[in-house]
């Protein structure tokens, strides 16, 4: 029988899942958004229901899916902690995110961490997901082995494979860089080894950008403006987001919010330098887009490589990487077998 092998990813701002590795890694999103569930679903009289699934967590009951942010319209980011990944809230997306895939069991679960936390809670969360889970409707998925890695390794490994740059960046120092919601997390690697001293994170992440953005709207129209989700799709679509009724020039804004792209980099160039010893810089996450340009501008001898499709980078990554560790095992269970054979005879 083939083995379960998936992943997920749960930031601050969307929960990245893996549906499929057997054939090709298929990668799904959700808002990483985990209101109580109300039990009201008005959308049902249109003759369409919430893609979400509703599950318990400790006593509480929580609602979670691609459709959740109908049901709590609220900031994009809620929970900035660092012991985000112990909460119930972050149980909870992980659950939804094990129902959406429609499995028993799960034979080896990758999952990802901040760099600012990994070391922290990388063993207490390993072992808060191994075991049974129960999901939806009576069904529960069991999860039998569970890997944490920090978030951009998961990167590296993505690029390194996807591009068929696995040979070279093995041999090459690198830096990967991972902008998300709330942090800006980057890795040095010695080829696929992490030099810990240069690796680290700061709180500059897009969340505070759409937080800076949404308050000088409110100044603007002395509104309590809140809808970062529309204002993180204008910026990736590059155009004007309509607030009351009208659109909005976000022009003048954008000056004072790219500082905060720079103040990222620059907390990581305390730790990297010029980066004149580092031989590839990877560029991935979902919020690249608004940070491409202060990379560039900070490394300006380099060219800045990315990957496809940034966003689901990490996740696919650590799919990778469990397809690989699998066969590992597999591989030296079966040497293993042989040897005891062997000796028996």
């Amino acid at each position: 029988m083939t083995a379960i092998i998936r992943a997920i990813d749960v930031g601050h701002k969307n929960v990245k899942w893996v549906l499929e590795t057997e054939k090709k890694i298929v990668c799904r999103v959700f808002p990483a958004c985990a209101p109580l569930a109300g039990g009201r679903d008005l959308s049902e009289t249109l003759g369409r229901r919430r893609q979400t699934v509703v599950l318990d967590v400790n006593g509480l009951t929580y609602e979670v899916g691609p459709d959740t942010l109908l049901v709590e319209q609220a900031a994009l980011v809620h929970n900035m902690d660092d012991g985000y990944c112990l909460t119930d809230e972050y149980l909870a997306l992980v659950r939804g995110a094990l129902a959406f895939m429609k499995v028993p069991v799960v034979d080896y679960l990758v999952v990802g961490l901040p760099v600012t936390t990994f070391e922290m809670h990388k063993t207490v969360l390993r072992a808060r997901l191994i075991g049974e889970h129960p999901i939806s409707e009576g069904r529960s998925v069991a999860l039998k082995e569970v890997k944490v890695l920090a978030q951009p390794h998961g990167a590296l490994i993505d690029y390194a494979l996807s591009e068929a740059r696995s040979k070279a960046l093995r041999s090459q120092r690198n830096l990967i860089i991972d902008c998300g919601a709330r942090t800006f997390d980057w890795l040095v690697t010695e080829g696929l080894k992490v030099v810990e001293p240069r690796s680290h994170a700061t709180t500059r992440g897009i969340y505070d950008v759409l937080h800076f953005l949404a308050a000088a709207i409110g100044k603007r129209f002395d509104v309590q403006y809140h809808d970062y989700e529309r204002l993180d799709v204008a910026l990736r679509e590059n155009r004007n987001p309509l607030v009351c009724a009208r659109e909005y020039d976000l022009t003048p804004h954008l000056p004072a919010a790219r500082k905060i792209a720079q103040q990222a980099v620059t907390e990581m160039r305390r730790y990297v330098q010029d980066a004149s010893d580092i031989d590839n810089i990877i560029l991935s996450g979902g919020s690249a887009f608004f940070f491409r340009d202060a990379v560039r501008a900070a490394f300006p001898r380099h060219e800045i490589q990315e990957g496809r499709d940034g966003l689901y980078a990490n996740v696919r990554g650590f799919a990778r990487y469990g397809v690989a560790k699998w066969k590992q095992m597999e591989k030296a269970a079966a040497a293993n077998a042989e040897a005891a054979a062997a000796q028996e005879a």
